[in-house]
């Protein structure tokens, strides 16, 4: 089993910046890739960006620009940088650690873009 922790959402003005972080813990060897999802109220959940384990990364087109995943192998966490962020990026924002057999998610992190 795999356990996913987020941390990092909060209340932003647009065209300011946030880091969302994601923790996997437990039975990690099987985790090949990890990344963040997001769904606003109303719409559909929709990517946001993922990283493999070799450190490939993938973007949703309307961050990719904007947005910055990383990770720390040793520290077994994600990072999301978010930058120039907007009213249209508020969502909840759950990570996703993807395993040989099976996806696990976090609880999910709320990111909240006004003024």
């Amino acid at each position: 089993q795999v356990q996913v922790v987020e941390s990092g959402g909060g209340l932003v003005q647009p065209g300011g910046s946030l880091r969302l972080s994601c923790a996997a813990s437990g039975s990690i060897s099987s985790i090949y890739a990890m990344g963040w999802y997001r769904q606003a109220p109303g719409k559909q959940r929709e990517l946001v960006a993922t990283i493999t384990n070799g450190g490939t990364t993938n973007y949703a087109y309307s961050v990719k620009d904007r947005f910055a995943i990383s990770r720390d192998n040793a520290k077994n966490t994600v990072y999301l940088q978010m930058n120039s962020l907007k009213p249209e990026d508020t969502a909840v924002y759950c990570c996703i650690a993807r395993g040989s057999a099976r996806d696990y998610w976090g609880q999910g992190t709320q990111v909240t873009v006004s003024s």
